[in-house]
């Protein structure tokens, strides 16, 4: 793990879509933690590694069937959120 999740939240839209889609959460989250930034572009995903380095917010974008969701950890890691990338 790159950094540790303090608490997190996801959206009743994002839990009811992934359980839908038989995607859980924490695969998204494994995902997350691990620098799996998911469907970023490149320059995004160089962010993120200074991100964790520099203590800024981590975003993840990941593809479920035609569907974006993002997990959102915050600049002080207080928070990961999961969520639709519509909900944003």
């Amino acid at each position: 793990m790159l950094f540790q999740l303090v608490q997190v939240l996801a959206t009743p839209a994002a839990i009811a879509y992934l359980n839908g889609h038989d995607t859980s959460p924490l695969d998204l989250l494994h995902r997350h933690v691990s620098g799996d930034w998911g469907d970023l572009s490149t320059g995004d995903k160089e962010m993120n590694e200074t991100a964790v380095r520099a203590g800024e917010r981590i975003l993840s974008a990941y593809v479920v069937a035609d569907e974006k969701i993002y997990v959102i950890t915050e600049w002080d890691r207080r928070y990961t959120t999961v969520m639709l990338a519509s909900e944003y």
